[in-house]
Formats: C-alpha cells, sequence, structure tokens
C-alpha cells in the first residue's frame, strides 16, 4: 500500500509502469467525502475532543519505517510522520 498526503509539487511524475505492472489501485478523495471529513473534523475540534490522547506518536519522515511498525505492532493511537 501507497499513502500520499497532501498535495504533490508541480512536475512531480508516476511511473505508470510500476502501477500497471504492480496491480496497484489509486484512490483520490474529492467531492463530498473530502468535505465531509473537514467538517466531522471540525465539528469534533470545537466540541473540544482531546485531539492529543489519539496522536500517541509523532516521527520525522525520515523515521517512517519505524511508525509503521508501531503502527502494525498495535501499540499506539494515531501516529503522525512531521515533514518539516
Amino acid at each position: 500500500k501507497i499513502a500520499l498526503l497532501g498535495i504533490l509539487p508541480r512536475g512531480a511524475g508516476i511511473d505508470w509502469d510500476k502501477v500497471i505492472f504492480k496491480g496497484l489501485v489509486l484512490h483520490g478523495i474529492y467531492g463530498r467525502r473530502m468535505y465531509e471529513t473537514w467538517y466531522k473534523m471540525t465539528q469534533m475540534l470545537l466540541t473540544g475532543f482531546p485531539l492529543q490522547k489519539v496522536l500517541t506518536h509523532q516521527f520525522s519522515i525520515d523515521d517512517f519505517q519505524d511508525g509503521f511498525e508501531l503502527m502494525a505492532s498495535g501499540q499506539c493511537g494515531k501516529v503522525v510522520c512531521n515533514w518539516t
């Protein structure tokens, strides 16, 4: 599985041969689902949802593999990769 977050820079390419020959399935977020998700998160934050209790770990993007291993272990809540 591949997860892409955010908006890619102009000129970022996709190797379509790999998509085809690896049998990858691509899903984008668009339309109603995207706005519904934003609305739900806004409502959660406005009602005082304790986000810090759900976000249990942060990793540098360079350490993404550690984050994936932690998620696979089931010993965490939400894991975030910090891109800055």
